[in-house]
């Protein structure tokens, strides 16, 4: 059954792009908030999306106003169960997500799809607040979420073959790449960006300025922002809930120091403009740090399964812009140097070495297709 309405459960920065992104592929979208001044900030910056396309000769302003015309905002839970397809996409914290589940499962449509938006939660966990966990899975938007491509498709344990398809089928209908992957803390992308940045903070703690790590990490991966800079827009608020979220995996995937400061606070990171150009040494081990501390999750999601690897880079090109991804770097490095990369991280925090080095070389896209898509 092809999805034609979709219902999105909050009216945040995340529920009110997925939405645009929505009525903008010719489906029509309910969003629900309890909050009335949130849905009118939705619904302002749709708006305003829709008026600066025809601004600037994207769409006429017959076509916006079909456009505006499937969007519906509703403060009423039963209003968005009907639909064909329901995606939560309020705040990352387990306890709301479930409240809001257990408010929701009486009302669900026998055939309704429902995802989550969640960017770090496990779906496996959540779904036990699903009545019919078959029909459930993780549909991960990255932000700006009516703008860039990428969506994770996360198939949960229980998620049923037919469920998955329909999603899969909708994130293409929508103009999105989908990355299929299988429930697991950070699923493919967050599990080694988040260490990245963290890892970028830890590197502050230890004296280096935020500026001239951004700088090396741009240059590390051909990357248009540095970790700092992407903090900034994303908010380090979100950076720290995230990483927390993954400190399950260990103490390697622990919140920094400063990363606890400012993200607790609700501060920014200062960045010097110019910034201070590291000596090659310091610039040759951040650059090193930051590389291992992005290999080490890539290698243990790719052993567990989670995703595979020509998809990781997948992830890092179409949502984050890199254009050097971990995949190809490691297989350019080649097994031992990247082993040499490691070393002093898997010693720090007593990690064994991950079954995936071994195929470093071989982890390889095959063709360059998948990347480039």
């Amino acid at each position: 059954m092809n999805i034609r309405t979709v219902g999105i459960l909050g009216a945040g920065t995340m529920g009110a792009g997925i939405a645009q992104n929505v009525i903008e592929h010719g489906l029509s979208a309910v969003v629900m908030d309890a909050d009335p001044a949130q849905l009118q900030r939705a619904v302002a910056t749709i708006e305003r999306m829709l008026a600066r396309g025809v601004e600037k000769g994207r769409i006429d302003a017959a076509g916006a106003a079909a456009i505006r015309a499937r969007l519906a905002t509703t403060a009423e839970l039963a209003r968005i169960a009907a639909n064909d397809l329901v995606i939560e996409a309020v705040f990352e914290d387990f306890a709301v997500k479930r409240v809001l589940y257990q408010r929701l499962a009486p009302l669900l449509a026998a055939g309704t799809l429902v995802a989550t938006n969640t960017s770090a939660l496990s779906v496996d966990e959540l779904a036990e607040f699903v009545p019919d966990p078959a029909r459930f899975l993780g549909l991960h938007y990255f932000s700006p979420a009516a703008v860039n491509r990428l969506v994770e498709v996360v198939r949960g344990a229980r998620t049923a073959p037919a469920a998955y398809d329909r999603a899969l089928a909708f994130v293409g209908a929508t103009g999105k790449q989908a990355l299929a992957c299988r429930d697991g803390l950070g699923f493919a992308v967050n599990r080694f960006f988040c260490p990245y940045t963290n890892e970028a903070t830890r590197l502050h703690d230890e004296g280096h300025d935020p500026a001239a790590i951004d700088q090396v990490a741009r240059a590390s991966f051909a990357a248009p922002l540095g970790p700092f800079a992407v903090m900034n827009l994303t908010k380090p608020r979100i950076a720290l809930h995230a990483q927390r979220s993954l400190a399950r995996l260990g103490a390697f995937y622990a919140p920094s120091r400063s990363l606890e400061r400012v993200g607790e606070a609700g501060g920014s990171w200062t960045l010097a403009d110019p910034p201070p150009a590291p000596d090659p040494a310091a610039r040759a081990l951040i650059a090193d740090r930051l590389r291992a501390a992005t290999f080490l999750p890539v290698l243990q999601l790719v052993g567990e399964g989670i995703a595979e690897a020509a998809d990781v880079d997948l992830g890092a090109r179409v949502a984050l812009r890199w254009d050097d991804p971990p995949v190809a770097q490691m297989d350019r490095l080649g097994r031992d140097a990247v082993a040499g990369m490691l070393r002093p991280l898997l010693k720090r925090y007593e990690i064994e070495s991950p079954a995936a080095l071994i195929r470093v070389g071989t982890l390889g896209l095959r063709s360059g297709a998948a990347a480039n898509s």
